[in-house]
């Protein structure tokens, strides 16, 4: 079975909305975007996206991707040639009720039933043993998993920033969760980096 696990960049404040730069997700007038630029994770993630074995993303986060990974160049040197390469191989799957096509290569809908489709998914053997099928941004798309549990893990850069405004990844509705902290170390630059599974209840 694979894990599924939510990466995510995130502030003090709990604000995960536009990490990438400032045309990213400018829902509700954000003009904070690009705010994690100023941090570095020490190759924290390229490292995590060794195991990336598929993509579980909504649909603002699938376009935002397939008009970044899915059209840069695959021989790009470091970080932006190797997630290029391993991004456009993997299978993305795509949770949307508007989308009725997906144009990247390996793309495919999950349909109107998400949660059992994302059932069927958990349930297929992995590629590779440690496999992970990774959650990015996708804010809805996580609410909706965390209250069927099926979220395995959540990876989270905590970034040494309050915005005051912007999304948050768990906001006003999500669904009562206790925590275990497994992992927990912070970087040069400030970021505090935990990785949070889901405890036990009792």
């Amino acid at each position: 079975m694979s894990s599924i696990v939510v990466q995510s960049f995130v502030t003090l404040d709990g604000v995960v909305q536009g990490p990438g730069g400032p045309e990213e997700d400018t829902e509700g007038g954000f003009q904070h975007g690009g705010w994690q630029f100023d941090y570095d994770d020490d190759g924290t993630v390229v490292e995590w996206e060794k195991r990336t074995e598929a993509l579980l993303l909504g649909r603002r986060t699938y376009e935002l991707f397939a008009g970044s990974w899915g059209v840069w160049p695959e021989d790009a040197e470091g970080f932006q040639g190797e997630l290029t390469r391993r991004y456009n191989r993997i299978p993305k799957y795509v949770a949307s009720r508007s989308l009725t096509e997906v144009g990247w290569t390996n793309s495919y809908l999950l349909g109107p039933d998400v949660v059992g489709a994302v059932e069927r998914l958990r349930g297929e053997p992995g590629v590779e043993p440690d496999g992970e099928i990774r959650v990015w941004g996708s804010t809805e798309l996580i609410r909706t998993l965390a209250e069927h549990d099926q979220i395995d893990e959540y990876r989270l850069l905590v970034h040494p920033l309050v915005l005051g405004v912007g999304k948050k990844l768990f906001g006003d509705g999500f669904p009562y969760t206790r925590f275990a902290l497994v992992e927990s170390r912070s970087t040069a630059s400030g970021i505090v980096i935990n990785v949070y599974r889901r405890a036990a209840e009792g």
